[in-house]
């Protein structure tokens, strides 16, 4: 079996690279995919020496899976060549996650709706999966009406530009500028492009995604801040829903999920942060309290690592999923 990583030197494809080795990911041939530029270069990774190749390279050695994370211009190109050849491409990106003939996955949630077809499968936004992940069990009991969502997005997110920004300015240093504004001490209301509609892209996936993945029928609206946090995304979450219910049984109906860890213990200051998140694939949900000012509504505080489960961990369950069922 053929595994190509395609962006294997970006900040999602070296954490590939560590969740391919710790989940034990079985495969015959690595390919590991950068830029031309890059082709050549060598990379060592459990105790070989991988030679880089570019896209086209990867084209002729036919992958049976490639998982890419190389930006949604590279997936617009390349995706649908590697597909056309019988690979089954994991996209990374956000360029198929709203096409109505490609499925987007959160394994635990729809990964029972992959079939043999499905060549070209979308990873969700970070941000969405790891609110989903706590969502989900909670509409299956009691239907979820709306959501209103804010998020604190660390600058990993954006990638390796914006990690050198803020080190630049932590040290006063002058240098390029990933975002519009300082990042180092401040707080930015602005993830991605602003659209006609006054919200931006990172905002718009958080409302679209979930109505594709969970319920078109959900009702969501988001802010998305970024802050100057080195690894995690923070998401404070108001729930509304159709039925009623009781915290104790939110609390325990979360305790159950898997992939889901609740700490939520506010007597011993226990609660999620992204500072704890780091190198977890689990997503951690905490703070959850009725709120008073509206009926059957609740509050709560989701953590993740957003270069793990939000991206990384993601697509390998994903090929994970396709293994098993078809390999």
């Amino acid at each position: 079996m053929k595994l190509a990583i395609v962006g294997a030197t970006g900040m999602v494809g070296t954490v590939m690279l560590e969740v391919l080795k710790e989940r034990n990911f079985k495969y015959d041939q690595l390919l590991l995919v950068a830029s031309k530029k890059s082709v050549g270069k060598t990379i060592s990774y459990l105790g070989k020496l991988y030679s880089l190749i570019d896209l086209e390279m990867a084209l002729e050695e036919k992958p049976d899976i490639a998982i890419f994370s190389a930006g949604g211009n590279t997936s617009l190109n390349w995706a649908p060549k590697f597909a056309e050849i019988g690979t089954t491409v994991i996209d990374n990106s956000s360029a198929w996650r709203m096409d109505p003939s490609k499925k987007l996955i959160i394994p635990e949630i729809n990964g029972n709706l992959i079939d043999p077809n499905d060549k070209i499968i979308a990873n969700p936004n970070c941000s969405t999966i790891q609110m989903l992940m706590v969502l989900y069990p909670l509409h299956k009991k009691y239907k979820i009406n709306r959501v209103v969502v804010s998020t604190y997005q660390s600058i990993t997110g954006t990638g390796v530009k914006a990690v050198k920004q803020l080190e630049n300015e932590s040290n006063n240093i002058e240098g390029e500028m990933a975002y519009n504004y300082q990042i180092h001490q401040n707080a930015i209301p602005h993830c991605d492009d602003f659209l006609e509609n006054g919200y931006t892209k990172e905002e718009m996936k958080l409302s679209n995604e979930t109505n594709k993945i969970l319920d078109k029928e959900i009702k969501v609206t988001a802010t998305a801040v970024r802050i100057p946090v080195m690894g995690g995304h923070s998401e404070s979450v108001n729930i509304e829903f159709k039925n009623s219910f009781v915290i104790s049984d939110i609390k325990s109906i979360l305790s159950t999920t898997s992939g889901v860890t609740v700490q939520d213990n506010i007597s011993e200051l226990l609660y999620p942060m992204p500072f704890y998140s780091g190198g977890k694939d689990d997503v951690f949900v905490g703070r959850i309290r009725q709120d008073f000012s509206c009926t059957n509504t609740i509050n709560l505080w989701i953590v993740a690592d957003n270069l793990r489960k939000g991206a990384a961990t993601n697509a390998i369950q994903i090929a994970e999923k396709v293994v098993k069922k078809f390999f």
